[in-house]
């Protein structure tokens, strides 16, 4: 009988244990910038001014737009470490092509996003390298490139039309942000609404499955690594014109990991097979607010990497944590 209590008692302690992990994975990260943004309106002076919202929305806007498409390659379990070295690349050939008109230059960065997506897509889905591998190798080679395009120097940019793109505001919301806000809807479209959406699920959730289904496997990684690369080039455009200049050197360095931890903050489990977008959304808004937390209580960078990193095990802990029930 005492055996049957203990047993009971035990059996409901792990209940509860799943529904908080549950809940902390769908739920955590609201609570969580909840409680940040509580905490700076009471310690935090001018927090709450216009130009502080502002500010913060803007420096989130590119996180938020890589890990958009990050959120979508680990949907399928796997990885894109190359998005940091796409916006360094992206950030080198706008000065070459600016000269043509920032129309010109913008679609020619964002197509060389999409070719290194490509690329990478090709080395997952046709030869089956892993992605960590697939994209580790883009990480290193992309950033080489970057570097002999631009012959490691720093250009300053003067074209105000594509300066305006990070500078500029539509109706009072900076274009940064508005960017980054349209490419979440559609991607919560994509996700949530389409044949495309429904099929990385599948193929993150049981790649075997999906794949005696008859589901388009390969088309899927293919078009995760190329939606991924060309989110990521993008953000690099963004980042340029925001500067005023472009710097290959440093732009979109340790990218992926701010990426990768928005994501997985947002409940989005790196074990594929979900995608919580507006989760993703929330995660580069708590990564921002963290790190300008920090910052502005006299606390160092390295800070900063530490929580992030520390949130990073907790997010990844809950996840398995519910991932066993």
């Amino acid at each position: 009988m005492v055996t049957e209590e203990l047993v009971s008692v035990q059996s409901g302690s792990h209940r509860h244990k799943q529904a908080l992990t549950g809940w902390l994975q769908n739920y955590g990260v609201y609570l969580a910038v909840v409680v940040l943004l509580l905490f700076n309106v009471v310690f935090t002076e001018n927090f709450l001014s216009a130009a502080n919202f502002r500010t913060q929305l803007v420096q989130a806007a590119p996180v938020c737009i890589v890990a958009l498409g990050m959120a979508l390659v680990i949907g399928t379990e796997g990885i894109d470490l190359s998005v940091g070295s796409v916006m360094s690349v992206a950030a080198a050939l706008v000065p070459l092509y600016l000269g043509a008109g920032p129309v010109t230059a913008v679609i020619v960065a964002v197509l060389a996003g999409v070719v290194s997506g490509l690329f990478s897509g090709f080395l997952v889905a046709r030869l089956g390298i892993q992605p960590i591998i697939a994209t580790l190798a883009l990480l290193v080679g992309g950033r080489g490139l970057a570097l002999v395009i631009a012959h490691g120097q720093l250009v300053e940019l003067h074209n105000q039309d594509f300066l305006a793109l990070g500078t500029g505001e539509v109706v009072g919301i900076p274009v940064m942000v508005l960017v980054a806000a349209v490419l979440a809807v559609l991607a919560g479209l994509l996700v949530r609404r389409t044949t495309f959406g429904r099929h990385l699920v599948a193929v993150g959730g049981n790649r075997p499955a999906a794949t005696l289904a008859g589901l388009p496997v390969k088309r899927v990684l293919m078009g995760v690594y190329v939606i991924s690369g060309a989110l990521a080039a993008i953000a690099g455009v963004l980042s340029t014109a925001r500067l005023g200049a472009s710097d290959p050197n440093d732009l979109g360095l340790l990218m992926e990991l701010s990426a990768i931890t928005a994501v997985v903050v947002g409940g989005t489990p790196l074990t594929g097979g979900r995608v919580r977008v507006l989760g993703t959304v929330f995660g580069a808004l708590l990564m921002q607010l963290v790190h300008a937390t920090l910052i502005k209580h006299n606390l160092p960078d390295s800070a900063a990497q530490m929580v992030q990193a520390a949130i990073i095990v907790a997010a990844v802990y809950v996840a398995r944590e519910r991932s066993s029930r």
